[in-house]
């Protein structure tokens, strides 16, 4: 049995997690490539514009809100042990904070920094952009991934 406090917990964080996961499969589904399809300087600024957006957004705050809860359900895991939920309360943990913000913050975070110093109509450009958008994908679709398991685990956690 869980405690009521760990149980909101657990809903509240499958919940955002999946929320964030249907952010990013937006991103790795259709907007990056529909980005691809503009010209490098459109698609540069686009992007531009959204890193620029997402960081006042209400995003920021689901994805730092379901970063918290992973590491209150890590511990409250690991403090009071019960078999396979508290396993199920790990795994989405880990993932969440492992595979989708540590990710974030390590891969696309600096890239899309070194985005954000680019003109779209210099030279380098458009091989930056089409770089850009293969690693930048790539490392979303982990975060995709990984927020949809930890809000798979967090539910079945509560099961």
């Amino acid at each position: 049995m869980t405690f009521p406090i760990t149980n909101i917990a657990l809903v509240i964080a499958a919940i955002s997690s999946g929320l964030l996961a249907g952010v990013y499969f937006a991103f790795s589904t259709f907007i990056m490539q529909a980005f691809a399809r503009l010209p490098v300087d459109q698609g540069i600024a686009a992007m531009q514009s959204i890193n620029t957006t997402i960081v006042r957004s209400p995003f920021i705050a689901l994805f730092i809100l379901t970063a918290l809860l992973s590491i209150f359900i890590a511990v409250m895991a690991i403090l009071y042990w019960r078999g396979g939920t508290s396993m199920f309360m790990l795994i989405g943990a880990a993932l969440y904070i492992v595979a989708s913000l540590l990710s974030t913050m390590i891969f696309n975070v600096p890239m899309n920094n070194a985005l954000d110093k680019v003109d779209g109509h210099s030279a380098e450009s458009a091989q930056l952009w089409s770089s850009y958008l293969v690693d930048w994908t790539r490392w979303n679709h982990v975060r995709t991934v990984a927020s949809l398991l930890a809000a798979c685990a967090f539910v079945k956690a509560l099961f």
